[in-house]
């Protein structure tokens, strides 16, 4: 049966269609916190993944990888194809407008593979505070506002075009402040505000005390010196005559 003219032109299409399907559908790594002893994993508005060292071997090394960080409901519907600093993708809409925002942009180039020895690899995310409410940056790195939970995964983009990404982190929940009401009394039933109002009058009268003392010594310093001069005596010159040496031979003449 002959075939249709358009049937060679369709073949090297579904190959590509096909094979970015696949490097779309390799999601082997999964997304997790960071394991470095350094501290402060998680914050109140922060926490630290790790490098997504060897997870996108198969892309070019021109490659821009995205962090892409969704509220758990956004993620079934995401949709790679909209794009980073578009109104979908901002910031600054999250997660009222916005229910994934994408940030922490660079090549594939800075995450070489394998991981140097003894090298930190590690990114923070909400670490940016000074485009947090800048709209001309959409894709800004900055606090998050509520514990959450979230989920995150990387993208990798050829210009606009998805090539790779790795599957969703399991949800991460961040760390919860503590209002100062719900913290408990101390000190024998005292608040703490009666602990920090105690603690401010304590300061205070330090300070006065400390004034105290510089003014009595002050006083002290002048009165011992004022005694040290004393009147001084008066300088009496006395008044001598001249008396004239007379040839006394010439005189008698």
């Amino acid at each position: 049966r002959p075939r249709r003219p358009g049937t060679r032109t369709m073949l090297p299409l579904l190959l590509l269609l096909l094979a970015t399907a696949h490097s779309l559908a390799d999601k082997q790594y999964v997304p997790t916190l960071a394991t470095s002893p350094l501290g402060g994993l998680k914050t109140t508005s922060t926490f630290v993944l790790e490098q997504p060292r060897c997870a996108f071997t198969k892309v070019q090394s021109d490659a821009v990888i995205w962090l892409v960080v969704a509220i758990p409901k956004a993620v079934a519907n995401f949709s790679n194809s909209v794009g980073p600093g578009t109104p979908e993708r901002a910031f600054q809409g999250f997660p009222t407008s916005t229910q994934a925002y994408m940030t922490l942009n660079t090549t594939l180039r800075n995450y070489p593979c394998p991981k140097p020895p003894g090298e930190t690899t590690v990114l923070r995310v909400g670490s940016e505070t000074s485009c947090a409410t800048d709209k001309m940056r959409p894709t800004c790195n900055g606090p998050l506002l509520s514990p959450g939970p979230y989920r995150v995964k990387f993208l990798a983009l050829n210009g606009s075009k998805p090539v790779a990404e790795t599957a969703w982190s399991k949800p991460i929940t961040l760390k919860t402040a503590l209002p100062s009401s719900s913290i408990p009394a101390t000190g024998g039933g005292r608040s703490t505000g009666m602990i920090a109002l105690t603690s401010i009058l304590s300061i205070l009268f330090a300070v006065l005390l400390a004034g105290l003392v510089a003014m009595l010594f002050f006083w002290g310093s002048h009165a011992r010196g004022s005694s040290t001069f004393s009147k001084p005596e008066a300088v009496t010159v006395r008044r001598y005559n001249t008396h004239h040496v007379y040839n006394q031979p010439a005189a008698r003449l």
